[in-house]
């Protein structure tokens, strides 16, 4: 054990100040997994490149982000969060630089791909870190509401990268989507490294078989759902078909999970962490979430620019109130989380969420008020701080401390894999709706979703109103699994105590 390293969680005075600073971080590459989905029109014509090739600097970004996550977690607890956590954000600012000078310096849509990827990397060495900072200085008693915080953090993000993005693709250009992290990444850096504790490590044997199974197995797995449709599920490269690689994938993944179990020496993952009922039913949940939430607003925003000719930042605007809820509320669902059953408040707020999605699905016609939205988005910003804190306060509550940054990153990568999930599924799901509504029509429907804003014929935008507003009914459906999930929640121990 260091001797040189400081605190455990009693040895923190205050560990707000340190929340604090890796929240600033962790909004910010929560955002650049979305904040590109609205520029890919002016990337197109800005680098001369076709929707795949554009695609790819969202689709890179999220590859190297969900794929280390199960090896950064670990190399949290061996080396200390905070190390990880400044090496993270530090090539997550410096990448930034790149993707936004790629155009200057030449390097076309290949060299913006890449520096995506760089960016992906950096993101999941910070990620796990942050859940594992309040794992380790908050007491159970008063996670609930550290948790609230890194809760409402993911979903202010997921919501405030679209709007962000158009905004600064509408004022000062696409390059500004990613200088606008090399400020805030500095800031990042400063706060961090003066306020973030560097806590007790332990000395750790480093599990390379493992690393490399995992890391094979979740790359096989995670491009393949991820590009699946772009690829039209057959070939990729020469012989290499999606479906072959999905089940590499999961061999890989089952050679995985056999090699944890009879590691004679430490594994990557302790497969003891999932004999915590509260952690393996949270994991379950969190992916549930994670896929409802990439899967949500994928349809959302093809209705409003294609059928309601909406600027992408008007269109993201109508989504801003459950921004504003969830932040309002965090606190509240905070305090609740330390003293309610998390039965209670996951289960109301996937229920409420569920909800919020039928109604928008009502809402999304070529002439319903557009108020209607704004209503279904408020009520999404009152179930998010019911999920996403609660959720993750439930997670990581009993977890040993030496074993925090493990449990981080297999939280984060089942929350990364229900997103690639969400994202192939609603692909699929919206081209069946659409070859269905429109048939012979869906020619003019694609022509629309490639040029947000231009006018549809009426038979055409009702029929691809209906074919959104079907394809939402996913992930409502999927959220009501998490709701499932935490009916089986087990009383938290500080609660049993009082």
């Amino acid at each position: 054990m260091s001797a040189s390293t400081s605190t455990q969680t009693a040895g923190v005075a205050s560990p707000w100040p340190a929340l604090w600073a890796l929240v600033i971080g962790f909004f910010m590459i929560l955002v650049d997994s979305t904040i590109v989905s609205v520029a890919t029109p002016t990337l197109m014509d800005a680098f001369g490149a076709g929707v795949n090739e554009v695609l790819w600097v969202t689709s890179a970004y999220l590859l190297a982000y969900a794929v280390p996550l199960l090896v950064t977690g670990r190399l949290g607890d061996r080396v200390g969060p905070k190390r990880v956590y400044l090496v993270g954000l530090t090539v997550f600012t410096l990448a930034s630089l790149w993707c936004g000078l790629s155009g200057e310096l030449g390097l076309g849509i290949t060299g913006l791909v890449a520096a995506r990827a760089v960016q992906g990397l950096g993101a999941s060495m910070m990620t796990p870190q942050t859940m594992a900072v309040i794992t380790r200085t908050f007491p159970a008693e008063r996670r609930g509401q550290a948790m609230a915080l890194w809760g409402a953090t993911a979903g202010v993000a997921t919501l405030v990268g679209p709007l962000a993005g158009g905004l600064l693709v509408d004022t000062l250009g696409w390059e500004w989507i990613f200088f606008v992290n090399v400020p805030v990444g500095i800031v990042g850096l400063v706060l961090a490294a003066r306020l973030v504790p560097r806590l007790e490590t332990r000395v750790h044997r480093f599990d390379l078989l493992g690393v490399g199974l995992s890391a094979a197995g979740l790359f096989c797995a995670v491009f393949a759902l991820q590009e699946g449709q772009t690829f039209g599920w057959g070939q990729v490269w020469g012989p290499v078909s999606v479906p072959g690689l999905l089940v590499a994938g999961a061999v890989l993944l089952v050679a995985f999970v056999w090699w944890q179990a009879r590691n004679p020496g430490e594994p990557l993952v302790p497969l003891s962490l999932f004999a915590d009922r509260n952690f393996s039913l949270a994991n379950g949940a969190i992916m549930a979430m994670g896929l409802t939430v990439t899967a949500l607003f994928f349809p959302f925003y093809i209705w409003a620019q294609s059928v309601r000719e909406l600027t992408p930042t008007t269109a993201a605007l109508l989504m801003a109130p459950s921004s504003v809820m969830s932040f309002l509320l965090a606190p509240v669902a905070g305090h609740l989380t330390d003293r309610v059953h998390p039965r209670l408040l996951v289960g109301s707020g996937t229920t409420l969420l569920a909800l919020s999605i039928w109604l928008l699905t009502r809402a999304m016609t070529p002439d319903a008020p557009l108020w209607q939205a704004v209503v279904a988005a408020v009520l999404m910003g009152v179930a998010n701080p019911l999920i996403w804190g609660p959720l993750s306060t439930t997670a990581t509550r009993n977890l040993p401390m030496d074993r925090a940054g493990a449990g981080s990153g297999v939280y984060n990568t089942t929350r990364q894999l229900g997103a690639v999930l969400g994202s192939a599924a609603i692909a699929v799901l919206m081209q069946a709706r659409i070859d269905a509504r429109l048939g012979p029509d869906g020619v003019a429907a694609s022509e629309g979703l490639e040029n947000p804003g231009a006018s549809l014929p009426a038979a055409v935008a009702e029929g691809l109103s209906q074919a959104m507003s079907e394809a939402l009914l996913l992930p409502a459906a999927v959220i009501l699994v998490g709701a499932v999930l935490s009916l089986f929640f087990e009383r938290p121990r500080h609660l049993v105590r009082r």
